[in-house]
């Protein structure tokens, strides 16, 4: 049976997901995610590659950076990810600008034991003084591992298309007005933002309201105000996308946080 349990803890989201046959839908996190895979080989596809993790690897996901994942066979898969904010990670760090990871998965004990750490302490509910303390030790396995201070910014069109997309999350996608803003035909856009990102306008644009339907739902509470604020057309509505991206409904995601 397909099992997806999620915790937050010191700003952190915990996942623990356990699956056969679901398949996640292409999709980007704002924010680093970090996991390990504990049983099964996880595939997913990654910046184009094919990527393959098995026991004990350590998956590293940048800010934005567009995926899909299933089992790689029938005997399925175990594993942990922790979804840690850009800001926060940078403070702990004491970088000042955005780092990436140069490789998506590595095989670290050091690395995947502070992974693990922290994830059961979140798991088991201990204090946010001692999360924020594994979290900290989990920081400088990073550093000492695999962070790199390279960073491709976006364009100033890109940059300025994803400011267009958040603006307007509690409405439905206006792609030509937003094409016609930055001088470029629709079909000119829509190529231009797929070649960058990985993902389409409307794909880019669909994945912010999910997101930011979960933080909505994380801050309020209310699943009915994430419908309305982020303009779906109903809770099934909201539910069926939000399951193709974190695996369980946001109706389900809600009863973790009481």
């Amino acid at each position: 049976m397909d099992k997806f349990i999620y915790k937050k803890a010191a700003g952190i989201t915990a996942l623990s997901a356990s699956f056969t046959e679901f398949k996640y839908k292409k999709h980007a996190h704002q924010e680093y995610a970090i996991g390990v895979t504990l049983r099964g080989i996880q595939q997913y596809h990654l910046d184009g590659s094919l990527q393959l993790s098995y026991p004990n690897g350590v998956m590293l996901f940048n800010p934005e950076q567009v995926h899909d994942g299933m089992a790689h066979d029938k005997n399925g898969l175990d594993y942990v990810m922790l979804y840690i904010d850009s800001q926060l990670l940078l403070e702990v760090t004491g970088k000042k600008d955005i780092v990436l990871f140069r490789t998506p998965i590595v095989y670290d004990f050091k690395l995947e034991q502070s992974v693990l750490n922290l994830a059961n302490a979140i798991f088991s509910g201990k204090d946010e003084a001692l999360c924020s303390e594994l979290f900290f030790s989990l920081t400088d396995s990073l550093i000492q591992t695999d962070i790199s201070a390279d960073f491709k910014k976006d364009t100033t069109l890109i940059k300025k298309a994803k400011e267009m997309l958040h603006s307007d999350l509690g409405n439905v996608l206006k792609l030509e007005a937003i094409s016609s803003e930055l001088d470029l035909s629709k079909f000119q856009f829509i190529r231009l933002f797929k070649s960058h990102t990985g993902i389409t306008p409307y794909q880019y644009f669909l994945n912010c309201k999910i997101e930011r339907a979960k933080q909505l739902i994380d801050k309020k509470r209310d699943i009915y105000a994430a419908v309305a604020e982020c303009s779906f057309v109903d809770l099934t509505h909201l539910n069926k996308h939000f399951k193709s991206v974190y695996g369980i409904t946001a109706f389900e995601y809600m009863s973790y946080l009481k």
